[in-house]
């Protein structure tokens, strides 16, 4: 210890130095003035300074331009950013400032940072040639300090063996730590202390989630892993309850009264929580009246309650294969505020009168009390879409003709129909995968798709309008960039080895060619590898108060109105709308933009968790199918493998580069494909190949094949 104090003095004052230089404008200074801008005027103390003044210079963070001056050679000696660590327990910090470039910092000047932790780095002046590298001198924020692993006991102490291949350290469990963890355990560590000169951080248990792989256990330790809650709190729990049922006839009287109007829910067979419903009538003009009611979460859900900071902090509901994880305690997510039939629901809602062109004659929004008459399950609706007969089917029709001509309209107008398959499995009572297949999105998913997507945009585009001129409305809108070009030009380039042509002339004609692209290799064996790779050529959508359009929609403003119970944006959205229809004034942009900004990363976090239950699935289900040949498509590449789908039931896996022993492979990333050195024998993406179901690792949630020849 006594070893690294000097050099953490040294390290810190060579901080304040720079800060001093920085302060100053850079001018020259002797080691006095430097002194006297610290407050330090002891012999010592300059000393230091002087000496480190002189060190800086021959290592080049200073130069001296007249003898005993000294400036910075570069302003930017301290920077802030993120934890990017690699492998090999060295890491690279992706600075805050998109155009400063990562700074490489070895193992042993990490000084005990983790992987997404936000640190400063003290950087080194840089040599030639060499990547700019550098010393953590603060951990500012740590990105997690829980982790879901496993325990490995032994007589006088505990490790715990973290999941995350990016947590390279064992974390140290002293035995009162354990809470009742056995040995092989699955658990939730949380790390309490980490001394500077410990090799590992010190930790204690504070979920026992069960052995591993069972379901429940595995599936648990997904969601911590992504830093989702597995319980509410008891005062969220009591406030929920404490809600009283009871609409009163105060409440009713405020709002437009729609339980005398025709109203349906469609919604998944299994659902619990319906938060959109749809009411349909014929006006005297022959124009056709459609309400989108949506579920009133934020009459139940009040600001800055328990309720209210739970919610957002979890920012959505999670799907996993086999549960939900909802945003609201069930009392509200499938109780009050679920628009179940045949019962008074308060809603709040978007009211459009339609001609028979599906235009918009009329819109309002406001708070409606509804009563739904029916529940229909997708399968149901779409039964009587195809048969034209059956309960409610007058209206049904009406609506599904009008979602068409929504739905052209969209398409004429640029947006872009991305129809990827989602893969759900059959499972049993405890959860094991017994059969996978793929959801298929017929007219009944379409049709309330149509009218959910119209609700979203009217709303987005009345607040926009709204607060033209006179004062500017911040709102919270659902942005989605155009694409990079060179982005679009590398997949165009991809899609041409198929034989289809992508025009990137201009956005209109882009959007137009993806579109004939999309129809084009539906039900074909490439449609999920051109498809996903059209959607990471995207950018991705998010959440913000900045007036973006929506691309992949082409709607020029466009937000979240419509999921209330399991999106935390709707409820800001449901707020501010209710606020400015009263005349209220704006409120804080930069506060709604955290939020925002806060809401589009659970929202990536709920996405990362659902994809890493249907891996743990998928590994599952071909646990019992090891030996087994399956023809598959190259869905992705690296330079360590090749990840193959297969056609069969959609399981992924990877056949590693290392066990093709035919000739030495490497990856052309620019050509989509993997070549061999002698032969030039060629793997590209799309390519039809026949593996066999080599190794399957539960904890890794990684499938292994190998190639049949």
């Amino acid at each position: 210890m006594s070893k690294k104090k000097p050099h953490n003095i040294n390290l810190v004052l060579t901080k304040l130095i720079s800060g001093v230089f920085e302060k100053s404008g850079n001018k020259p200074l002797n080691y006095k003035q430097v002194a006297s801008k610290l407050n330090l005027h002891d012999d010592e103390s300059r000393e230091l300074i002087l000496q480190i003044l002189k060190d800086e210079s021959r290592k080049g963070l200073l130069s001296e331009p007249e003898r005993g001056k000294f400036i910075l050679k570069e302003l930017k000696t301290f920077v802030t950013g993120r934890v990017d660590m690699t492998a090999d327990g060295s890491a690279y910090i992706v600075s805050e400032d998109e155009f400063e470039e990562d700074i490489f910092v070895a193992p042993r000047k990490l000084r005990n940072a983790l992987h997404g932790d936000t640190v400063k780095v003290y950087v080194y002046a840089k040599s030639k040639g060499r990547k700019k590298d550098g010393e953590v001198v603060e951990i500012i924020k740590r990105a997690k300090m829980e982790f879901t692993g496993i325990i490995k006991l032994s007589e006088r102490f505990a490790f715990f063996v973290p999941d995350d291949r990016k947590m390279l350290h064992d974390i140290f469990i002293p035995l009162d730590g354990l809470k009742g963890g056995k040995d092989n355990e699955k658990a939730v560590a949380r790390i309490t202390d980490w001394p500077e000169d410990a090799k590992n951080p010190i930790g204690e248990i504070t979920h026992i989630l069960g052995m591993q792989g069972e379901n429940n256990a595995e599936m648990n330790a997904i969601l911590a892993d992504y830093g989702f809650p597995l319980e509410f709190p008891a005062l969220v729990e009591k406030e929920a309850d404490e809600i009283p049922e009871a609409i009163t006839g105060e409440e009713i009287a405020k709002r437009r009264d729609f339980r005398n109007i025709l109203t349906f829910t469609i919604d998944p067979a299994d659902a619990k929580d319906f938060d959109d419903a749809i009411s349909f009538r014929k006006l005297d003009n022959g124009n056709i009246e459609v309400g989108v009611h949506i579920a009133d979460v934020s009459h139940y859900v009040r600001p800055n309650s328990a309720l209210d900071k739970e919610a957002f902090e979890r920012g959505t509901s999670v799907y996993l294969v086999d549960r939900v994880i909802p945003m609201l305690p069930e009392r509200l997510s499938n109780g009050l505020c679920s628009l179940r039939p045949n019962e008074d629901k308060l809603c709040f809602s978007a009211v459009f009168e339609l001609d028979h062109e599906a235009n918009v004659i009329h819109e309002w929004f406001g708070k409606t009390i509804i009563h739904s008459d029916t529940r229909f399950s997708y399968e149901q609706a779409q039964e009587i879409l195809e048969n034209k007969t059956g309960k409610h089917s007058e209206e049904l029709l009406k609506l599904n003709e009008l979602a068409y001509k929504l739905r052209d309209r969209k398409f004429k107008h640029g947006a872009i129909s991305f129809e990827s398959t989602e893969v759900k499995f059959r499972l049993d009572e405890h959860g094991k995968p017994l059969g996978v297949y793929v959801k298929e999105r017929k007219d009944a998913h379409k049709l309330i798709e149509d009218y959910m997507l119209l609700a979203n945009k009217k709303v987005a585009e009345f607040i926009a309008k709204k607060g033209k001129g006179k004062q500017k409305l911040t709102f919270v809108y659902r942005s989605h960039d155009s694409p990079k070009e060179d982005a679009l030009l590398s997949f165009s380039q991809f899609a041409m080895k198929f034989g289809y042509k992508i025009d990137i002339s201009s956005g209109r004609e882009t959007a137009r060619s993806l579109n004939f692209l999309m129809a084009d290799v539906e039900g074909k064996k490439e449609q999920n590898v051109l498809t996903q790779l059209a959607i990471r050529s995207m950018a991705k959508a998010i959440y913000t108060t900045k007036k973006h359009s929506h691309y992949g929609l082409a709607f020029d403003f466009y937000t979240h109105f419509t999921s209330p119970i399991r999106r935390y944006p709707d409820v800001m959205v449901h707020r501010l709308l209710e606020l400015y229809l009263a005349g209220g004034k704006s409120v804080n942009e930069e506060e709604y933009e955290k939020m925002s900004l806060h809401s589009s990363q659970m929202e990536k976090k709920a996405a990362d968790a659902e994809r890493a239950s249907v891996k743990y699935k998928q590994a599952e289900y071909l646990e019992g199918n090891i030996g087994e040949e399956f023809k598959g498509i190259i869905s992705g590449l690296t330079e360590w493998g090749m990840y193959v789908e297969i056609i069969e039931n959609k399981c992924e896996g990877m056949v590693r580069l290392r066990d093709l022993n035919d000739d030495f492979y490497v990856l052309d990333e620019k050509n989509y494909c993997i070549i061999g050195q002698r032969r030039k024998k060629k793997f590209q993406l799309g390519d039809e190949v026949t593996i066999m179901v080599k190794k399957v690792d539960l904890s890794k949630r990684q499938i292994d094949f190998s190639l049949v020849h």
